[in-house]
């Protein structure tokens, strides 16, 4: 599982021996430095850069390349280090950008030797800076760790390596210039071809992988207010050795996680484009041993890529707006030319400017789009019934499947710049974390429109069609379903999971059956951890439900005293581990009396809206994404359909 990391976050390493990739778009110089307790620098020899590129436990490349392997042996650099500090730098007078604002954001990736992925980061807000300080490697109670640093300076490398204390640190920066411009060694070797050993280990790996676009392992995670979790499937800045796209050319949306490995089964060429145009977008076109798993990535890698096109589009407005009021601050400043004919030409030429690059960037912008909208297009029909709407002609021939897919759609993402292209928001299965439908008021685009009674009733509506997709996409049997009504106020909602049979028996209401219920998962999850941890999985009781179970929770906390409240968060917890999901349909502010003792509860579910919500937000740049929820459309039967045949087959297998 990769974490994805923003600037000031950390995560600790189970390795150390790794190696750090970057990839920087445009030829950068890479290095290291070694740090005491303090941070400090003792003197050059503990500065690894092109003129010197090996230090103990430390190997970096010899020339500047757009394109870089670290290697790094935590356990043989000296006991005095404390920190190691992976450094970048533009090569001075090399033609290329003069600062880092002027170029795509670095990504770095902290990989294990075999090449899997530990954390990921891509250093965003970088504006006048020709150096900077990308991530730090640190001690911390015997152990490592890696932070997310992304500490830039405008002074290049002489003003980075003075911040660190090292003594006549402009004559080692000119020293590494002149390494670099002399071009005094050779590029860092490719990695070797991968056996087909290592090809079935990244297999089993990306099988039992955490989810794309949720907490455990995903795109985004839920709050009340935007913000950059830690964990995440990478934004990879590109394969070693790639070459940036010509200016004005096509974009290429074959992503870089779309090549992590070759499949047995190549994906389908794509149709050939037309002479200066795009390639055709077509289905399936990331790696993968299935379609399925090809269509699961592909949909990820136009995530990723609606990301970052959008954040370059903000990244370059914002720059604009800077250099304007730089520009007005200067014509102000000066007497001479503060009123006047020359003052409101140079006011004119500066907004000129602005609106200039605005208009380029744009653009670019709309080409990004066009594109992407052009391959969602494409995506959305060949998607299985995990993965596509409910109005999608897929579910018309729906079966039930032999097999659990690898993911589910709990909705659709989109950014403020184009609202009709949506992403589908896949979480993995099985669920590592419950889920949230939150049915009280929100800040959702849609929120202020619908009362609290409209809220609720849509929340459930959501629920039942999230519980009625799970169904519809586990074999028959391996996927029980509990509810919870204390009052039995989801009577309505519920109705298409009662009348086909779908719902092995009905909601417990009041109390009692509250406490029934909750004491006969609790003692579920109780029993297969034993099992588990003993390796006595054959001595479970027969009368041991062992498929996949799903409790639905509706209108919490009412019905529910201290000790049920218990078991709940035990279950949120300890459940899918073991196989009990939970699924909250809930207002926080009906528990409020509970002070901060619900909070851990509510963090280890993923919250979703039943209207569209912004509360969404990615790991690298910090985008709030809306989420639209995956609703049945107004009149379909789609959902009675499907849960009728869900229905059909329990009955035919006696369960």
């Amino acid at each position: 599982m990769t974490a994805e990391l923003t600037r000031g976050q950390n995560h600790p390493l189970s390795e150390t021996r790794l190696e750090i990739r970057v990839s920087a778009g445009t030829p950068v110089v890479a290095g290291a430095t070694l740090g005491d307790a303090n941070g400090k620098i003792a003197d050059a020899a503990w500065v690894a850069h092109p003129a010197s590129p090996q230090l103990p436990g430390l190997e970096v490349s010899r020339q500047a390349a757009a394109d870089h392997r670290l290697a790094v042996d935590l356990d043989a650099v000296p006991e005095a280090v404390h920190r190691v500090n992976v450094l970048l730098a533009l090569p001075a007078g090399g033609g290329g950008p003069a600062r880092f604002g002027d170029m795509a954001a670095p990504f770095l990736a902290v990989t294990s030797l075999e090449g899997a992925e530990v954390v990921s980061y891509t250093i965003t807000d970088l504006d006048a800076e020709s150096a900077v300080v990308a991530l730090e490697l640190y001690r911390r109670q015997g152990a490592w760790k890696v932070r997310a640093v992304g500490q830039g300076y405008a002074g290049g490398l002489a003003a980075m390596l003075a911040d660190q204390g090292l003594p006549r640190a402009a004559e080692t920066a000119k020293e590494i210039d002149e390494a670099v411009a002399g071009g005094m060694a050779r590029a860092v070797a490719p990695p070797p071809p991968r056996l087909a050993q290592q090809e079935g280990a990244a297999r089993r790996a990306a099988q039992s992988g955490g989810n794309a676009m949720d907490a455990g392992r995903a795109a985004v995670r839920p709050g009340h207010d935007p913000q950059a979790p830690a964990p995440g499937d990478g934004l990879a800045g590109g394969p070693a050795g790639a070459q940036p796209p010509a200016p004005g050319g096509p974009v290429s949306y074959q992503h870089p996680r779309r090549r992590t490995s070759t499949p047995p089964e190549p994906a389908p060429a794509a149709p050939p484009a037309e002479p200066g145009q795009p390639a055709r977008p077509m289905a399936g076109d990331a790696s993968g041993w299935t379609m399925n798993e090809r269509l699961y990535n592909q949909v990820w890698g136009m995530f990723e890529d609606l990301a970052r096109t959008t954040a370059a589009y903000r990244s370059a407005v914002d720059f604009a707006e800077s250099r304007l009021e730089q520009e007005l601050d200067r014509v102000l400043s000066d007497p001479r030319t503060r009123v006047g004919p020359a003052a409101d030409a140079a006011r004119q030429e500066a907004r000129a400017k602005q609106d200039a690059l605005v208009e380029q960037a744009r653009a670019a912008l709309d080409r990004d789009l066009a594109q992407l909208a052009a391959e969602s297009e494409v995506v959305e029909h060949a998607l299985p019934p995990a993965f596509a709407r409910w109005d999608s002609p897929v579910w018309q021939g729906y079966q039930v499947p032999l097999e659990t897919p690898m993911a589910l759609r709990v909705g659709d993402l989109r950014l403020p710049e184009r609202t009709n292209l949506r992403i589908p928001m896949l979480v993995r299965l099985p669920l590592e974390r419950g889920l949230w439908i939150d049915s009280g008021r929100s800040d959702g685009t849609d929120a202020g429109l619908v009362d609290s009674a409209e809220l609720r009733r849509l929340a459930m509506d959501t629920a039942v069609a999230h519980a009625a997709r799970l169904l519809a996409v586990y074999p028959v049997g391996d996927l029980t379903v509990h509810v919870i009504d204390p009052a039995g106020s989801a009577g309505a909602a519920l109705a298409p999971l009662l009348q086909s049979g779908a719902l092995k028996e009905p909601p417990a209401a009041g109390a009692q059956g509250v406490t029934a219920l909750l004491a006969r998962l609790t003692r579920r999850v109780d029993l297969v951890q034993m099992a588990v941890r003993s390796g006595a999985v054959d001595s479970l009781p027969p009368d041991l439900d062992v498929a996949e179970q799903l409790l639905i929770v509706n209108d919490f906390p009412h019905g529910f005293d201290d000790r049920a409240v218990t078991q709940l968060r035990y279950l949120a917890d300890e459940g899918p581990a073991v196989g009990v999901h939970l699924m909250m349909v809930a207002d926080r502010e009906d528990s409020r009396v509970y002070g901060p003792v619900l909070d851990p509860l509510w963090r280890a579910l993923l919250r979703i809206t039943p209207v569209p919500s912004d509360h969404l937000a990615d790991p690298w740049v910090g985008h709030a994404w809306t989420y639209e929820p995956s609703l049945v459309p107004a009149g379909s039967e789609v959902l009675r359909q499907v849960l009728w045949q869900v229905g059909q087959a329990r009955r035919a297998y006696g369960i």
